[in-house]
C-alpha cells in the first residue's frame, strides 16, 4: 500500500441558488487528499492517514475516498470538526478563509498514530498540514519513524507562504524530513523558495546532497525534471487546453508513485539505484496524469483507463 499522510478538508465554493441567493457548495479537497484520490484512480493500492471527523463533512471526505478505492482503515477518527476553506472569487481570483483551529486534522498527535504499518510499502507526506502543529510534528514523527524502519518515503511540501507562521521552524522541519526522504518533489517556484535563486539543475543537485535519492521538479506547462546522483531526465508536458491547475502537482505525485509501484520499485534500494528509464517512466506517468487534471475543472484526477488513449 502507498499511504498518503496529510490534510483533508472541505472547500466551500461560492454558488448562487435558483432564487439568486448566495450559497456555498462543499467539495472534498486538500493536497495530500488529492494525491490519495489520484493514486486510487490510477489503480495503485492506496491508503490515507489523516485526522477525519465523524461529522457530516467528514462523511463527505470518507465517501470521496471510498469512491476512488482509497483505504481509510488507518485514518484517525474523532468528533472534532472538519477543516473548512471558504472561497471568495473576485474577478476570477480566489481568496480563502480557513477554519482549522481544533479540527480533527489539525489536532492529530503522535499518540494517535498506529504503532506499526505492516502493509505499507511507501509513505507520502506534504501540504498545508506540515507548517502547523500539532499535526505537522505528528507527520514529521511518522516520516522519521517509518524511514528508519526502511520504508520508502516521499515529500512534496507544496509550500503556501500564507500558512507559515514560524518560517525558521518550518524550514527546520522540512530540512529534517527531506534528509530522510527518498523522493522529494517541488515545483520550480517551491524550489526557489526552499533553496534560493538559481538554475533548476544546480539547485536540485544541492537538494540531493541533503539526503534524497531522487528529486523531481515540475515546471508548469514545460514538463518535469528528475535528478538523481547519476541521471538527469526531462519529461515534456502534454499540450492540453488548461481549465485550471488545481490538483496538478498532487496528481503528478501520484503518477510518480504509481509508476514505481508498477515497476516493482517501491523500495529505498530501487529508487537509489533507479536507471534513467525508470525515472523517465515515473515522470511520464506523472505529467500524463496531471495533463488530464488541468484539462478539467477542480482537482479531478484521471483513472488509469483515461490514460490509455
Amino acid at each position: 500500500m502507498i499511504l498518503s499522510c496529510g490534510e483533508s478538508l472541505i472547500d466551500m465554493l461560492p454558488r448562487e441558488t435558483r432564487a439568486g441567493e448566495a450559497a456555498f457548495a462543499p467539495y472534498a479537497g486538500g493536497a495530500v487528499f488529492n494525491t490519495a484520490i489520484a493514486l486510487g484512480r490510477l489503480g495503485a493500492k492506496a491508503g490515507f492517514l489523516s485526522g477525519i471527523s465523524t461529522d457530516l463533512m467528514g462523511e463527505v471526505l470518507e465517501a470521496a475516498l471510498a469512491q476512488s478505492n482509497v483505504d481509510t482503515s488507518l485514518a484517525i477518527r474523532s468528533d472534532r470538526p472538519t477543516t473548512l476553506a471558504f472561497v471568495k472569487l473576485v474577478n476570477g481570483h480566489a481568496s480563502y478563509a480557513f477554519y482549522d483551529e481544533n479540527t480533527a486534522g489539525r489536532m492529530l498527535v503522535p499518540a494517535d498514530l498506529p504503532a506499526d504499518l505492516p502493509d505499507v510499502k511507501a509513505l507520502f507526506f506534504g501540504g498545508i498540514s506540515l507548517p502547523v502543529d500539532p499535526c505537522g510534528g505528528t507527520y514529521e514523527a511518522l516520516m522519521l519513524r517509518e524511514a528508519a524502519r526502511g520504508k520508502l518515503t516521499m515529500i512534496d511540501p507544496n509550500i503556501r507562504p500564507g500558512f507559515i507562521k514560524d518560517e525558521p521552524a518550518y524550514r527546520a522541519r522540512l530540512d529534517r524530513m527531506i534528509a530522510v526522504a527518498d523522493i522529494v518533489k517541488l515545483s520550480d517556484e517551491d524550489l526557489v523558495w526552499l533553496m534560493g535563486e538559481g538554475e533548476i539543475e544546480p539547485l536540485a543537485r544541492a537538494l540531493l546532497a541533503k539526503g534524497p535519492k531522487l528529486v523531481c521538479i515540475t515546471e508548469g506547462a514545460k514538463g518535469a525534471h528528475g535528478f538523481s546522483a547519476a541521471h538527469s531526465v526531462f519529461a515534456p508536458a502534454r499540450k492540453v487546453e488548461v481549465v485550471d491547475t488545481v490538483g496538478a502537482g498532487d496528481t503528478f505525485n501520484a503518477g510518480v508513485l504509481a509508476a514505481l509501484e508498477e515497476a516493482g520499485a517501491l523500495s529505498k534500494e530501487a529508487v537509489a539505484n533507479a536507471d534513467a528509464a525508470l525515472i523517465e517512466a515515473a515522470l511520464t506517468l506523472g505529467v500524463r496524469a496531471a495533463a488530464v487534471t488541468v484539462s478539467r475543472a477542480g482537482a479531478n484526477p484521471p483513472t488509469r483507463a483515461e490514460l490509455v488513449a
